[in-house]
């Protein structure tokens, strides 16, 4: 059947298009989005939902949701949608942070420019039918030192725009190397330094705990006398109650703000300040962006929908389409493991450790990780997935780390995941062979070689002669077909174990049937979900 999507906002007819051209079968519903009760009755029909700002995808709304599998934001700001509650019902939530960066730069541009030069108001008293030539005394941009705070997508478009105009640009940016920087042709700074030497400051970073009032009064009276501010990014990232007083005081000349501490701003300490100039969030409103981000929104989600791949993730690991393709087998192999632990493990799971090895140590091992994560948690609830896998783990206190190398032995590479309890380590590692099927190639430190099929039988016992004819006895008895059948030991007479891929579910009559024998220390029967 085709995955079935609910667009609830105004998306444009070539975005919705995408969808069909895809085959995913697509209602359009622009003004659903703002009626929340309408909205939730359907929610459960849909494995898709695709918006914008109005429809607002809350804890409520996912409890209805109960086969949604990804939610598309066709913008960046994400403010609309409970991710924490997503995250915990296991639905991806994607935004499209690249549609709009070419005119979210040239908006702080323009502002910077308006900003500059008092052309608001010089337009406003030229309409008024005055001709104040001499009150609007404006600077130039040439040879003026911009601060950039946050040196990313559309910071970095700034940076280039400006350096364009002749200014000297320098930034603050914890993330950007002082190789990038040079190949920018940016000067990297600390925040002090930025704010000391400014003659324009723009901010370009997403509202965190580590941002919030990064333009606090402390910082606002380490600038420049005479400095001009531009906040295109995000409200809260500015205290404007400092800022108003500093450009009441004149230590300030000049702001111009896109973005609001409280929006709609409708009342804004800023307004009807001298040389403030401010817009109504318009950063990404040109017809190209509009159209870029649905267009980006489609694509990605009937990327996820038809193929695995997940872009522009904030809840998960994101896989291009390219590494869906490489890393299918891998992600297989990572759940299985993961499902073998956590079938394996009763005793409540303290710390979860992967070791990656070879050619699996240069792939996305973050999403592999979620996999394993995942495999174990569906132990107990079927439900979880990758997405809500490690949120469980994160609330249940478990501590979840990794470890890679290069080649270390005769496989390419091999994912190890060890389980530690408070009782005991469990640990399975396995392969992926030429032939793109996964396999297990350890366990307990005991060297193997197991195909893995959708029903398994896993048994220890003492290194001693007829383990193969009792097995193969009580499961011919039981009417049990094994398909492959794998053994290994740690030494003559020590420790052996046997991974069995059987044809049906080993039953409990089975199970009692092969410890009665009194060789077995354990028997386990074992599922798979196996493509």
């Amino acid at each position: 059947m085709a995955p079935k999507v609910l667009v609830s906002d105004s998306l444009s007819e070539t975005a919705v298009q995408i969808f069909r051209d895809r085959g995913i079968d697509v209602d359009f519903m622009p003004k659903l989005g703002k009626d929340k009760d309408a909205l939730a009755e359907i929610i459960g029909n849909y494995d898709g939902l695709a918006i914008r700002s109005a429809t607002k995808v809350t804890a409520a709304l996912l409890e209805k949701a109960t086969n949604l599998k990804v939610v598309g934001r066709a913008g960046i700001g994400t403010d609309n949608v409970d991710k924490e509650a997503a995250s915990k019902h296991g639905v991806i939530v994607m935004n499209t942070p690249f549609g709009n960066m070419i005119t979210t730069a040239e908006h702080a541009i323009a502002m910077m420019f308006a900003v500059a030069r008092q052309i608001p108001e010089a337009s406003e008293s030229t309409h008024a039918g005055k001709w104040e030539k001499s009150k609007f005394m404006g600077v130039e941009l040439t040879g003026k030192t911009l601060g950039v705070i946050g040196a990313g997508n559309i910071g970095g478009i700034v940076c280039d725009r400006a350096r364009g105009l002749k200014m000297k640009v320098i930034a603050f940016d914890p993330f950007l190397s002082e190789e990038k920087a040079e190949k920018m042709q940016v000067e990297k700074v600390e925040l002090e330094e930025l704010l000391k030497r400014s003659d324009f400051i723009t901010l370009h970073v997403p509202l965190t705990d580590g941002t919030r009032n990064i333009l606090s009064k402390e910082n606002l009276a380490k600038t420049k006398p005479g400095v001009r501010i531009i906040n295109c990014a995000r409200g809260g990232l500015v205290d404007e109650e400092a800022l108003a007083e500093m450009l009441k005081s004149g230590h300030v000349a000049g702001a111009a703000f896109d973005v609001f501490a409280v929006e709609p701003a409708v009342d804004n300490v800023l307004f009807n300040l001298p040389n403030v100039v401010c817009t109504p969030h318009l950063g990404a409103s040109t017809t190209e962006a509009q159209e870029n981000v649905a267009l980006q929104v489609a694509e990605q989600m009937s990327n996820y929908l038809l193929t695995g791949a997940v872009e522009n993730a904030l809840n998960m690991p994101s896989i291009t389409a390219e590494e869906a393709k490489v890393m299918g087998p891998w992600i297989e192999l990572a759940g299985h493991e993961g499902a073998f632990i956590g079938q394996m493990t009763d005793d409540p799971i303290k710390a979860i450790n992967v070791l990656y090895d070879g050619v699996s140590a240069s792939m996305n091992t973050a999403a592999l990780t979620s996999a394993v994560v995942a495999g174990i948690m569906q132990a107990t609830n079927p439900d979880v997935n990758m997405v809500s896998a490690p949120v469980i783990a994160k609330e249940r206190g478990v501590q979840i780390s990794t470890t890679t190398q290069d080649k270390s032995g005769a496989f390419e590479g091999y994912i190890k995941v060890t389980v530690v309890t408070e009782n005991f380590e469990r640990s399975i590692a396995g392969t992926v062979f030429s032939d793109g099927k996964p396999r297990f190639i350890q366990i307990k430190g005991i060297n193997i070689d197991a195909e893995i099929g959708e029903h398994m039988l896993y048994t220890t016992n003492d290194d001693v002669p007829g383990i193969i004819g009792t097995l193969g006895g009580v499961l011919g008895d039981n009417g049990v077909n094994i398909a492959n059948f794998t053994l290994g030991r740690k030494a003559s007479g020590a420790e052996a174990i046997a991974v069995l891929y059987v044809d049906a579910p080993i039953d409990a009559n089975v199970v009692a049937a092969l410890k009665a024998t009194g060789k077995f220390k354990q028997v386990k029967p074992l599922q798979f979900d196996v493509k």
